[in-house]
């Protein structure tokens, strides 16, 4: 029985690689909310057939060191030694935890710093002070 690896939705950038250990990279949207990028690598050898792009993209593991990648139109199989699943999750992260706003004093030091580099003196005195 397949089991789900990944679901896409829209479309999916086929990248292959050849020399090195990832043969194959699949990279999109995921088809459940909040469609965060993923990114499936294949430690295997593409199939030569496959499209650069692809819609709605469902991969499935078939057998074990076998996958199933099906589109739109039709389905591929590709042979790996194992899958790489990688969720960027920051957009959620950040919403749970919203980045701290930095002290005031910093915030000036760094706005003094910036307004005495925009002249060829005020670099020559940062230059200066750093020796």
């Amino acid at each position: 029985m397949p089991a789900l690896v990944a679901q896409f939705r829209g479309t999916v950038t086929c990248l292959r690689t050849s020399p090195g250990p990832l043969g194959l990279t699949l990279s999109g949207r995921t088809a459940d909310p909040p469609g965060e990028q993923l990114a499936l690598a294949f430690a295997g050898v593409a199939p030569a057939d496959l499209p650069e792009r692809l819609e709605d993209a469902v991969v499935e593991r078939a057998e074990p060191g076998e996958y199933r990648i099906a589109g739109a139109a039709r389905a591929w199989t590709v042979a790996a030694r194992s899958v790489h699943l990688h969720r960027e999750v920051a957009d959620g992260f950040y919403r749970a935890i919203p980045p701290r706003p930095a002290p005031l004093a910093r915030r000036m030091l760094f706005g003094a710093m910036l307004g005495i580099a925009r002249s060829r003196a005020g670099i020559a005195l940062l230059r200066a002070l750093r020796r």
